[in-house]
């Protein structure tokens, strides 16, 4: 009997962790860009970042969750620790208001979160609603896993030998302690420890400071899930923030187990139902001890950034910067890592394209060996990022994370592409004009640059496409390309008057000048590309460049070409 108890228990444990998960992967592919940006709103001042840290994490149910986005914004420099440390106390406090909800009677929601879960998922007409429908399975799920776990633990109050093990378990608050921060660090979740350990208090299988001793090890595991994680970046910064998450965790616990006794005490005479002591003790616990810490994050931060100052940027350029494998658990996070990861790429290609002009100019060999480095660099950068979003993409994404995810796999091959254009062509035709001492004609150089300094000006228009998807500003984009085609044949009709004037200069060269247009057109073309997606996504996209032809006009023209075509001979 005692087997097929625990089998029943661990198999309403599982199903615990996947209704929590479908929670969270639903808020997630629902609202996790908006969430990321409420967040980055939030992180102004202390106050208003733990609001916002009880906010998201109550909808992702996942503090790990909210630790990652904000320590996406802390790595990058763009926030301080204070807000950042902040948003940890309220994440949380977060945590605890689902395990409150739920320490009430409300298995039978459960079949009525089951039908509009179901629905949604399958009849929803937008992405949104079906992740919804996704978050409504998911709290049903949990429901139906504690009316489980409890009537699994009924039965067993005929079998001493389970009760004699969780008693020798947790007759020790401090082994309590320990045992369930082992646990939640396994589980990666606080609130199904938690909600397991009200399962048994509830039962009476565990006295209520044993009960206590559990949700205090539940709530020290959940911080160590995101150190650990963060573990795996080589930027000591990186780790400022679930560090300092883990230490208000360890000071809370240092200081209340000592007192657990007389607290159980006091909360069994306010709240005599086990399993709403347990709860209530971790609201309370969470509460307090975010009103400890949140006026001196100051000095806690201070200490943290003496501890774990910021990683000196790499000197090898071809070296990912942003690219945190921490992220990959949140779409949202990942794909503005990737992106800014495609950024240092463009940055790359801006200076390459910047002193491409200048090695032509020049003639400086030195140069033109470094600009074909660069290029070395952007190809490995390249195969970096397309990497990281497959394996991001191996997850199951929503529509607008996955069409994010192709967008910067998209632009991240047209950017290396433009890298090989002036590696394999640009320079190449740089070290054939050094190697035969070709001069540029004063025209035709001046064409050049002209031609040349549009081409990188787009440039730049091409990434605040690519970081904003504003429409105008790719309309804009789009329209420089008919502009550029225009100013590509005025300069080719320039150069071929100056070869009918017979200039030397111009004869000598026309076939490097010709050739530079040419490749600096194709540059264009990748640069143009981001506007695209952003455009026919926006519906401001004809199908096809040609002119509509009418059908009888197009087989009379069939008819009359038949007609003027000979038969063969023979």
């Amino acid at each position: 009997m005692g087997s097929m108890i625990l089998l029943d228990l661990v198999g309403g444990v599982a199903l615990l962790l996947w209704g929590l998960h479908m929670v969270h992967s639903g808020i997630v592919r629902a609202f996790g860009s908006d969430l990321r940006r409420f967040l980055g709103m939030a992180l102004r001042n202390r106050f208003l970042a733990f609001l916002a840290g009880i906010f998201v994490t109550a909808l992702l149910q996942s503090s790990t969750a909210t630790g990652l986005m904000t320590a996406s914004f802390v790595t990058g420099g763009t926030v301080d620790l204070v807000p950042a440390l902040a948003i940890m106390l309220g994440a949380n406090v977060g945590t605890t208001l689902i395990v409150q909800i739920l320490s009430f009677n409300v298995s039978a929601v459960a079949p009525v979160l089951f039908l509009i879960g179901v629905t949604a998922f399958k009849r929803g007409g937008q992405t949104r609603t079906r992740d919804l429908g996704r978050v409504a399975i998911g709290v049903g799920l949990m429901v139906l896993s504690l009316h489980i776990l409890l009537d699994t633990l009924a039965p067993a109050e005929n079998a001493p030998a389970v009760r004699t093990l969780l008693g020798a378990m947790t007759g020790e608050p401090l082994l309590c302690l320990l045992m369930a921060a082992a646990l939640t660090w396994a589980a990666h979740s606080s609130v199904t420890v938690v909600l397991l350990v009200m399962s048994l208090a509830y039962s009476q299988f565990i006295t209520p400071v044993a009960a206590l001793a559990l949700i205090l090890g539940a709530n020290l595991g959940s911080a160590i899930n995101p150190l650990v994680e963060g573990s795996h970046s080589d930027n000591p910064a990186s780790r400022r923030l679930p560090l300092g998450n883990l230490l208000n965790r360890l000071i809370g616990c240092a200081l209340v187990l000592p007192f657990l006794d007389p607290i159980a005490r006091a909360l069994g005479r306010i709240e005599p139902n086990p399993s709403r002591m347990a709860a209530d003790f971790h609201t309370v616990f969470n509460v307090v001890l975010a009103l400890v810490f949140i006026l001196p994050l100051g000095g806690l931060a201070s200490l943290l950034t003496r501890l774990l100052p910021q990683r000196v940027k790499p000197t090898d350029p071809s070296t990912p910067l942003y690219l945190d494998e921490t992220a990959l658990a949140t779409p949202s996070v990942a794909l503005v890592c990737a992106a800014r990861e495609t950024l240092h790429i463009g940055d790359i290609i801006e200076n390459m394209l910047r002193r491409t002009m200048t090695a032509l100019m020049t003639d400086d060999r030195k140069l033109v060996a470094e600009i074909c480095r660069m290029d070395d660099a952007v190809d490995r950068l390249d195969e970096a990022v397309k990497l990281y979003v497959t394996k991001l993409t191996r997850e199951s994404l929503n529509q607008r994370d996955a069409y994010r995810a192709m967008e910067i796999i998209s632009f991240s091959i047209n950017l290396e592409h433009v890298g090989d254009i002036i590696d394999k062509n640009l320079m190449e035709l740089a070290a054939k004009k050094i190697k035969r001492k070709v001069v540029f004609s004063k025209e035709g150089a001046a064409e050049l640059e002209s031609f040349h300094q549009e081409v990188f000006d787009n440039l730049k228009l091409a990434f605040s496409v690519f970081m904003s998807a504003d429409v105008k500003i790719a309309r804009q984009l789009v329209t420089e390309k008919a502009t550029l085609r225009s100013a590509e044949f005025a300069a080719a009709e320039s150069h071929l008057a100056r070869l009918r004037n017979g200039r030397p200069e111009s004869i000598e060269s026309s076939s490097l000048h010709l050739d530079i247009l040419r490749d600096l057109k194709r540059i264009h073309s990748h640069i143009c590309s981001v506007a695209y997606p952003v455009l026919e996504r926006a519906g401001e996209l004809q199908p096809s460049r040609l002119k509509e032809v009418e059908p009888d006009s197009s087989l009379a023209a069939v008819e009359d070409h038949a007609v003027s075509v000979p038969p063969p001979k023979g």
